[in-house]
């Protein structure tokens, strides 16, 4: 927002200190418990970041409707209100993502396992983060807006004799507005009246409902058709660079030696005279029978 007032700067930043501390809590967590921290793990923070990044635009937009219906309510309950409609879809999402993680948990990779018990551990503090820590930033934020604070400086803003024959720059910056005016609360995003004028009546079209019902079909046909061609293993080709000399290396072994199966070494734990041709011809034959 170009208001002064009503931007959400701070917000939005302890939005993703949010995230930042879910992944802090979830790791330290683990690492106490002695859960093992491989590389994959490093890559944990990003997929909490968009989760909890996620779950803030729910909460900020449900506390912007609470606020734009009920303009002169007590913060209790808009802040009820809000919970009451944003609690519900942030609650199912960290419920099927935390499933998710946790049943990756089964697989016999033990580096996939520590990655799903990191993750999904940091879904549950990154929900736990956004139900309490971020509702009472929300708080603090509206409490701002209602003394006409700065976003910045948390200063208050007003128009007194002297900002009255101040530049438009000058009110731009402190007032939100050219205008010699504060600024008040602003009208309905143009987002929100896309979707509810235009896109949700586009869509409660009863052909578009069929359409839409028939692509689902499709995409849930091709989704179990997918699944049942699922085999777990690592292809050792894909773990190289494009231009590594061992792309070629696992191409002819493919081609060639495919046939023979994997390949079975004999380890001798003991020292012996390598020197004695009995000893020798006594491993060749454990070979041979090995073979």
């Amino acid at each position: 927002r170009l208001s002064c007032i009503r931007n959400n700067v701070w917000l939005a930043c302890c939005g993703v200190v949010s995230a930042g501390l879910a992944v802090l809590s979830s790791f330290g967590l683990m690492l106490f418990c002695g859960v093992p921290f491989v590389v994959t793990v490093a890559n944990a923070p990003f997929l909490i970041l968009g989760v909890g990044v996620d779950d803030m635009f729910i909460m900020i937009a449900s506390w912007e409707q609470s606020t734009r219906k009920k303009e002169k309510s007590n913060v209790k309950s808009l802040l009820a209100e809000t919970y009451a409609e944003a609690a519900l879809s942030v609650t199912i999402t960290t419920l099927t993502d935390v499933l998710a993680f946790f049943i990756g948990t089964w697989t016999a990779f033990p580096s996939v396992r520590s990655f799903c018990l990191y993750t999904g551990t940091a879904f549950v503090f990154c929900y736990i983060y956004t139900m309490t820590f971020f509702g009472a930033i929300i708080v603090l934020n509206h409490k701002r807006e209602q003394g006409n604070r700065h976003w910045l400086t948390c200063m208050p803003v007003g128009v007194d004799k002297d900002q009255a024959e101040k530049s438009c720059l000058y009110n731009a910056c402190c007032i939100g507005t050219c205008s010699r005016e504060s600024s008040q609360l602003e009208s309905e995003h143009p987002m929100s009246i896309f979707f509810k004028k235009y896109y949700g009546p586009f869509f409660t079209n009863k052909w578009i409902k069929l359409l839409v019902v028939l692509l689902y079909g499709t995409y849930l046909g091709g989704s179990i058709y997918g699944c049942t061609q699922i085999k777990e293993g690592i292809d050792l080709r894909n773990l190289a660079n494009d231009d590594s000399y061992v792309i070629p290396y696992y191409d002819d072994d493919d081609k060639y030696f495919s046939a023979y199966g994997p390949r079975v070494m004999v380890v001798i734990t003991e020292s012996v005279d390598y020197w004695n041709e009995t000893v020798r011809l006594g491993i060749e034959h454990c070979t041979q029978n090995l073979e």
